[in-house]
């Protein structure tokens, strides 16, 4: 979803053409997983964040393209609406003192960023829903002037057939409304952290940001407001899922998922083709080697982790576990803090001699998350086999030691 696109009008034979190529990419991936063709390389990591471009009084200006013109253009790019920008930092290997690397990369990035805004008298503000926003600010004269976002917009109506997409989110209060185009997922912004893994180990570093989601999401909330309502813990997971809901597919456009990988994360493209229809038939040019129509047709399904194909600089293809659970900011301390959680209890429990997957149902990992969303710390979650316990006490008395373990 990072590339710009010539048009957003699509025909009947776009859709065919980009099933056709998508069914050759497909089975190149097949061959790849069974060639063992990936990457060996250590593990790397890297990270997304997406901010909120405010005034003095803490409300949203739609400057994403004035302060993108003052900061850095190879690590800042144009988010869904103009209240947005995301900065990115390069991945590096997460040995020795790679974790300590990513976090002075934020910094440095942050300052810049919010330097360039103060040219213009406006500042950056990270954190998962911004309070002052309003649903009459998210409109489509504020989406960010990329023919992508317009085609976006276009084709989830499209599978709508025209209905509005409709907001009903139930906490200490209520909200109900509807939206008539995409631009109520710009409300909901995130820290997206990478991680670079080796084939043999994938499966498992997967299904363990799985169960890692519950605790990252909980210490990492902080927009229990949108639209002057109080909803949940973190508000963020319920509007993006359902501001993004597509309609007509088996499975939700933005979800935590349907199950573990049992043995192969192809698993999970596999059920890309079978189970999402075509959002973005783009023409792509590249060869069909670099899976550009699969890794487009992944960009527009937005699991909470995410496994992505990517490459190294030799060209060798490579996987990726994309973690997209935990809010933005609030400081960079607080993510710097949350990065270290997440690096650490992923890599613990990717390597325990019992795979907290034969542990831990599905079902219970996906309840735990969205009970942690809706309630956070105060919540009761169910881990591995000891019953349900009180999420803030397992992060202090096993979580927090596992992540340090593991670091």
């Amino acid at each position: 979803m990072g590339q710009e696109i010539a048009d957003c009008r699509f025909k009947h034979y776009d859709f065919h053409r980009f099933r056709k190529m998508l069914s050759e990419e497909l089975e190149i991936l097949r061959q790849w997983f069974h060639d063992e063709r990936f990457s060996a390389r250590e593990l790397t990591a890297g990270l997304e964040l997406e901010a909120w471009i405010v005034d003095a009084t803490g409300h949203p200006l739609p400057w994403n393209d004035r302060i993108i013109e003052l900061a850095e253009p190879d690590t800042v790019v144009p988010e869904l609406s103009k209240f947005n920008v995301e900065f990115n930092v390069d991945p590096r290997p997460l040995a020795d003192r790679g974790l300590s690397e990513l976090a002075a990369e934020l910094e440095s990035g942050w300052h810049q960023l919010d330097t360039a805004a103060n040219q213009l008298g406006a500042s950056i503000t990270s954190i998962g829903v911004l309070p002052s926003i309003t649903d009459s600010m998210l409109s489509l004269a504020n989406m960010s002037n990329l023919h992508r976002y317009r085609a976006l917009n276009e084709q989830v109506l499209r599978l709508r057939q025209g209905n509005p997409i409709r907001l009903d989110i139930a906490g200490p209060e209520s909200l109900l409304l509807e939206h008539r185009d995409v631009m109520l997922e710009s409300a909901a912004t995130s820290f997206q952290l990478h991680l670079q893994v080796p084939l043999r180990d994938s499966v498992r570093y997967y299904n363990a940001a799985i169960i890692a989601s519950a605790p990252l999401v909980a210490i990492a909330a902080n927009s229990p407001f949108l639209f002057g309502h109080r909803l949940w813990e973190e508000t963020r997971i319920p509007l993006f899922e359902q501001a993004v809901d597509a309609g007509r597919s088996p499975l939700p456009r933005v979800t935590f998922g349907s199950g573990y990988a049992s043995n192969s994360l192809f698993e999970i493209f596999s059920e890309n083709d079978s189970a999402y229809p075509i959002l973005l038939p783009l023409t792509l040019e590249d060869s069909s080697a670099r899976l550009v129509h699969l890794r487009l047709h992944n960009g527009t399904i937005w699991r909470w982790n995410r496994p992505l194909i990517g490459f190294d600089e030799d060209g060798t293809p490579h996987l990726r576990v994309e973690q997209r659970v935990m809010a933005a900011g609030p400081t960079v301390q607080d993510m710097t803090a949350n990065m270290a959680l997440y690096y650490g209890l992923v890599e613990n429990l990717a390597h325990a001699p019992l795979p907290p997957e034969s542990r831990l149902p599905f079902a219970a990992a996906r309840d735990n998350f969205y009970a942690a969303a809706r309630d956070g710390l105060e919540c009761r979650v169910k881990w591995l086999q000891d019953g349900a316990r009180p999420l803030g006490e397992l992060l202090l008395t096993e979580l927090l030691p596992r992540a340090t373990a593991g670091l």
